[in-house]
Parts: C-alpha cells; sequence; structure tokens
C-alpha cells in the first residue's frame, strides 16, 4: 500500500465524495478531520485502500461515532453547488 501523507482526501467507499481529510499519520493511526465533527483517530488497521491521494476505510472497522460524523459531514453543504 502506497504511504500516506497528510491532506489525502478520505472516503469509505472507492469513488465516493470525501468526508474529510487526513490531518496527520503515526505509525498505528492516522487523525482526520471531517467538517463540523472535528478531528478523529482512526488504526490503521481501518485502512483498506490507498491510492491517487485519496485513503479508502472500511466501515465496518470504524465505530459509530465516527460513522455518525461521516453520515453528516454534507449536511452543511449547499446542494446548487
Amino acid at each position: 500500500m502506497p504511504p500516506i501523507r497528510e491532506g489525502f482526501d478520505v472516503a469509505v467507499h472507492d469513488g465516493e465524495k470525501a468526508f474529510g481529510a487526513v490531518r496527520a499519520v503515526s505509525r498505528d493511526e492516522i487523525t482526520v478531520y471531517i467538517e463540523a465533527a472535528g478531528d478523529f483517530r482512526i488504526p490503521m488497521s481501518a485502512v483498506k485502500d490507498v491510492e491517487d491521494e485519496r485513503v479508502v476505510l472500511d466501515c465496518g472497522k470504524l465505530d459509530i461515532t465516527l460513522r455518525r460524523a461521516i453520515g453528516h459531514a454534507h449536511e452543511g453543504e449547499d446542494p446548487r453547488i
């Protein structure tokens, strides 16, 4: 798997709109910022794929608080834009 870098987009399905961006990377986890929810620490074991500056997570390995934040990540956006 290619290395993860700060600024990469983060999604739960390949091709899906990103819900956040990588803020920090350590050996065991990444920190992801989700708009209107803040920073979340995600274990590397939840990373399913990395390609084209995009991290894809395994939703089944994420805790319920993070899954809820992902579900609300785009609520404040204007759908006409």
